[in-house]
């Protein structure tokens, strides 16, 4: 499936805005994900397995914080990656 990535995190997929990885649910995607693009999880996922406050991912265009969520192949797929600033 295809995953479109934030441009902070594309220095770790060779500066691909959109890839190609595996998996059935989020958390297979980002195991994946740091398979092919080593570190790019550890951005996105903390050391419990949750998503990082400031990351967001939505599927299908809905936001979702449940990485153990069910994913189908032709499912999209946006990781996001909140800014802030003042």
């Amino acid at each position: 499936m295809k995953v479109r990535i934030p441009t902070p995190l594309r220095s770790y997929t060779d500066q691909r805005a959109e890839v190609d990885v595996d998996g059935s649910t989020l958390d297979e995607l980002f195991a994946d994900l740091d398979r092919r693009y080593p570190g790019l999880r550890f951005r996105v996922v903390d050391e419990q397995g949750r998503l990082r406050r400031h990351m967001k991912v939505f599927v299908n265009g809905e936001a979702v914080r449940d990485l153990a969520s069910t994913i189908e192949w032709s499912d999209e797929v946006v990781i996001m990656q909140a800014l802030s600033g003042g």
